[in-house]
């Protein structure tokens, strides 16, 4: 018979050797507090556009993880509206996608707030709002912890061939657990808060209060946690893109974690080495969007044709292959002279340069 974390005599103390950890929680620090002093000098656009970003991946990953695909398009457009931040092609979104984006703005912009029962219950509804005060598929209960007497599995496999994973507490315990859980997230204690969020998203799965969407709340506490760590309203990295591509190593370790007596160590450092990777990630992001926008400020007083600026853009974004001649003609279509004298005039611009490549053709690159 297997052994559950929430059966552990020490539930929910849960212990760590901060000796493991401490070398990699400075590391997480020094990398968010880098990204935040960055995020704060940004003016009001560029900040904009990289909340949209990651907020977006945050969003469509998160449900990614769940097997639930979001259209980004949608989602970005739902987020600009409701951040009032004006886009170009602005597309109106579905219930779901509304829903989905209201339950991380209602996280992220309220942070300060107190997470309560009413608030899960509300962003339980609004993941399923066509199931909204029934109780269908699979006892799946909407708005409120699930119910009976039937035990809460996490399996995998085809049906027949199910492996389970992890047993949740019975359904009677949820409300009791849930509300010492509830007490211990709004308590303000001397504790880090990037540790908090950490705790906070492996001890809500384990108890896993709902009938479905576990995950895709447990994800959203720890972005609120993780806002009132940061003090933002806005999200600057993606975390939820770093799990998804990690996913098989999150499932597994969280399943070991959950198999054991309380010992929360493993745990910790996948969830530190995943956050920092979100952390390099989107440092990497933000130098490249820095670096085009303090391009595009210096061609501000430089006059350019519409070819040449077509294909800058493209330059900055996932340019297939070289750029030669051959292909500049081909994409702007215009004949090999042109296309001769744009690259020529870019080069004594200081816009485009030559590769170091030898070859046959001569092939260009962005001078950032």
């Amino acid at each position: 018979m297997s052994f559950y974390l929430w059966q552990s005599e020490n539930w929910p103390k849960f212990t760590f050797d901060r000796t493991v950890i401490e070398q990699l929680l400075a590391e997480v620090h020094f990398n968010n507090g880098k990204l935040i002093g960055i995020y704060e000098t940004m003016g009001i656009d560029l900040r904009n556009r990289v909340t949209l970003t990651n907020m977006t991946a945050d969003m469509v990953n998160s449900s990614e993880i769940e097997g639930v695909s979001l259209i980004p398009e949608l989602v970005r457009s739902s987020i600009a509206k409701g951040l009032r931040i004006e886009l170009e092609h602005l597309v109106k979104a579905d219930r779901y996608t509304d829903g989905v984006v209201e339950i991380m703005l209602d996280a992220v912009q309220n942070y300060e707030q107190p997470l309560t029962h009413e608030r899960l219950f509300n962003w339980h509804t609004l993941l399923f709002p066509k199931l909204r005060g029934k109780s269908l598929r699979h006892n799946l209960v909407v708005g409120n912890y699930r119910k009976g007497p039937e035990p809460m599995y996490v399996v995998s496999g085809a049906i027949g061939r199910e492996k389970v994973h992890y047993e949740a507490p019975p359904a009677e315990q949820v409300p009791q657990l849930m509300e010492e859980f509830l007490v211990w997230v709004n308590r303000e204690e001397p504790m880090d808060g990037i540790l908090k969020a950490a705790i906070a998203h492996l001890w809500f799965v384990s108890i896993h209060p709902f009938s479905d969407g576990n995950g895709r709340i447990a994800r959203t506490i720890t972005e609120l946690l993780l806002c009132r760590n940061d003090h933002q309203h806005h999200r600057f990295y993606s975390f939820s893109s770093s799990i998804r591509q990690e996913r098989k190593s999150y499932y597994a370790v969280l399943e070991r974690t959950q198999h054991g007596k309380g010992d929360i160590t493993e745990w910790l450092t996948w969830f530190l080495t995943c956050l920092l990777k979100a952390f390099q990630a989107s440092l990497d992001n933000v130098t490249v969007l820095l670096q085009r926008n303090t391009f595009w400020e210096k061609c501000a007083t430089v006059p350019l044709n519409e070819r040449q600026r077509k294909i800058l853009n493209m330059l900055w974004d996932d340019f297939e292959g070289k750029l030669n001649t051959s292909k500049w003609a081909k994409i702007t279509k215009c004949s090999q002279a042109t296309a001769l004298r744009d690259i020529q005039d870019l080069l004594a611009k200081k816009l485009l340069k030559k590769t170091d490549e030898g070859g046959r053709n001569t092939n260009y690159e962005l001078l950032r």
